[in-house]
């Protein structure tokens, strides 16, 4: 939902925008975290943003992750080269291939310019597109006055994440492509294939094999009972899915992944290599501790991972340093404890952090690369079996045959 508001910050001046929220109460929450007091707020129209990795607005067309990069870098070099924010982004607005795109950056130009507002709160309006990684690490840009820095930064780390999800998602496709065929070969032969030999077997008569038999029994109830467990599957499968859009759903589902051997140390180390890259990224551009940790606790993409960072944050609110409370959660290893105690010990922690980070990424690639060289041959020796034992118990009455007849 989109809501128009009017507010006054802490000068005393008034601001009139727009920010999207789901509903009133949050949008005065991020009002009230933009330091903002609130006059007027009503629900009106806007940009309507949806998905992660890509971006809906007004309907139709897409903001990909790739022109955000692009936009990072480009108005970190402007700034650089000594061109004022205004104009930067009126350029960039020109630029931008995508309409919808270049709809945003007019929109942040327009707060910027006519509004007054810092960039960093100009771009909180829109958290889908920017997230609160992007948005904190230019606040903090902002504040130090190296703004073209912390952009530049948040490109590298959008790029690095990037190629991990790309590796991730290009070695789940075999799989998947696999055992979708499987699926539909399955079905067709159990459909259409073994129903026309059914019957033929029954106008020759006489005594079938038991793996024949029991392939019939199979055909004839998926064809009886087709609609019944279609509905059934589909139920499952929705009521499942809502329950892992739940925070208990969350929690249980991303317990159950890391339980999963193989597979739950690969989603760990997933996870380490995304905190601790996140992590760094932002004590880098010299955003405090704290907020760094909310950041990245919600940015983790693991419910597990999510709560021992909060743990964690607490326990160095309370004046803790970060390494004891996040090595007594039990969810980082040794090594990474270790390697943060020595960054806290010697004043590096943000190279300690992108280290570990590097070491995980390494580890995932070569994880996720065993992986798919495991996979392919399991998956295609399933494929083999499955449909190659459906075919064989399909002939195995004709091979019969053929035997009493060569007799």
């Amino acid at each position: 939902m989109i809501f128009n508001y009017t507010a006054r910050d802490e000068t005393g001046k008034t601001v009139a925008a727009t920010l999207e929220a789901k509903d009133q109460k949050e949008a005065m929450e991020k009002l009230r975290s933009m330091k903002l007091i609130v006059t007027k707020i009503t629900e009106g129209k806007g940009i309507v943003v949806t998905g992660k990795k890509k971006f809906q607005l007004f309907g139709g067309g897409k903001i990909k992750s790739d022109d955000i990069i692009i936009f990072s870098r480009q108005l970190a070099t402007m700034i650089d080269s000594g061109l004022t924010l205004v104009n930067s982004l009126d350029i960039l607005s020109r630029q931008a291939k995508s309409p919808l795109f270049r709809d945003v950056i007019l929109k942040l130009k327009e707060d910027v310019e006519i509004s007054g507002q810092p960039l960093s709160t100009a771009l909180s309006k829109h958290p889908k597109i920017f997230s609160a990684l992007f948005t904190n690490m230019v606040r903090a840009g902002e504040i130090s006055g190296t703004l073209d820095s912390a952009l530049n930064q948040l490109a590298s780390y959008m790029e690095a994440s990037g190629a991990i999800a790309k590796k991730i998602k290009s070695a789940a496709m075999y799989p998947v492509l696999i055992g979708t065929m499987s699926i539909g070969i399955g079905l067709a032969l159990l459909l259409f294939v073994v129903p026309m030999f059914a019957g033929i077997y029954k106008e020759f008569g006489g005594e079938l094999p038991g793996p024949t038999k029991i392939l019939i029994f199979l055909s004839n109830l998926l064809k009886k009972y087709f609609i019944v467990l279609g509905v059934i599957l589909f139920g499952g499968a929705g009521a499942l899915f809502q329950f892992s859009k739940t925070p208990r759903g969350k929690l249980f589902i991303d317990k159950t992944m890391l339980k999963i051997p193989i597979v739950g140390e690969l989603v760990r180390k997933i996870a380490i290599s995304k905190v601790t890259r996140t992590l760094g990224t932002l004590v880098k551009s010299g955003v405090q501790i704290l907020e760094a940790l909310e950041i990245v606790g919600k940015t983790a993409g693991n419910k597990v991972v999510e709560e021992a960072i909060e743990i964690a944050k607490n326990r160095v609110r309370d004046g803790e340093s970060i390494t004891k409370p996040l090595a007594d959660t039990g969810v980082f290893p040794p090594m990474v404890t270790e390697m943060i105690s020595v960054g806290e010990e010697t004043g590096e922690l943000e190279k300690m952090l992108t280290k570990v980070a590097d070491f995980y990424d390494q580890e995932v690639d070569a994880a996720v690369t065993g992986l798919t060289a495991t996979l392919e041959p399991l998956m295609i020796g399933i494929l083999g079996v499955g449909i190659g034992g459906m075919v064989i118990a399909l002939y195995l009455p004709i091979f019969k045959m053929a035997t009493v007849v060569g007799g």
